[in-house]
């Protein structure tokens, strides 16, 4: 048990602590408009990618739900038709959500997801005054469509199948760097 002496000496000490701060000179960080360059594999925001002609990559799996911890992902899949083709395969994400009120950006979903669809950016800015502004729609979490790109629905427009479209060995494209046909 401490002694009466140390038990009155330790609000003092606290207080030494307040007072040799205080007067200490602090540079204040200008956030808003000064804002320091992120780390490269920071996980920030998430992003579904699409591919070279505007179609989406998410295929509607649903593994980055399974493999979210916070359970802050829902997907809801659904079929392709002719008419309308959203992604290359059978199957594209219709509804897709990301709760970031959940979210513990960890990463495991980008870890899951079989096609790369879904990633990471650099984004850190998640704060708002509203919570449902805080779950980011499918709408929300695409990639914005890049010169070249054509908004889906529209058929395959960078390979002959599937098989093609995924190895960028079709017909109309040139197979993607550091990838080669697969025999």
């Amino acid at each position: 048990m401490a002694s009466l002496r140390e038990q009155l000496w330790d609000p003092v000490a606290g207080f030494g602590v307040t007072f040799r701060t205080m007067f200490r000179r602090v540079v204040t960080e200008e956030y808003p408009y000064h804002k320091k360059p992120t780390a490269p594999r920071f996980h920030g925001r998430h992003q579904l990618n699409r591919w070279p002609d505007g179609l989406e990559k998410c295929i509607g799996c649903e593994l980055c739900a399974w493999a979210c911890p916070a359970d802050a992902i829902y997907v809801e899949g659904a079929d392709n038709t002719d008419e309308g083709r959203f992604a290359p395969g059978e199957r594209y994400g219709r509804v897709y959500q990301i709760n970031y009120l959940r979210c513990i950006l960890c990463g495991l979903c980008i870890e899951a997801c079989p096609t790369r669809a879904l990633t990471m950016t650099n984004a850190y800015e998640l704060a708002d005054d509203n919570r449902a502004d805080l779950i980011y729609e499918k709408s929300d979490l695409l990639a914005p469509l890049l010169p070249g790109m054509e908004q889906p629905p529209h058929p395959m427009r960078l390979g002959d199948d599937e098989r093609d479209y995924y190895l960028g060995t079709g017909s109309t494209s040139q197979p993607t760097r550091g990838r080669e046909a697969r025999s």
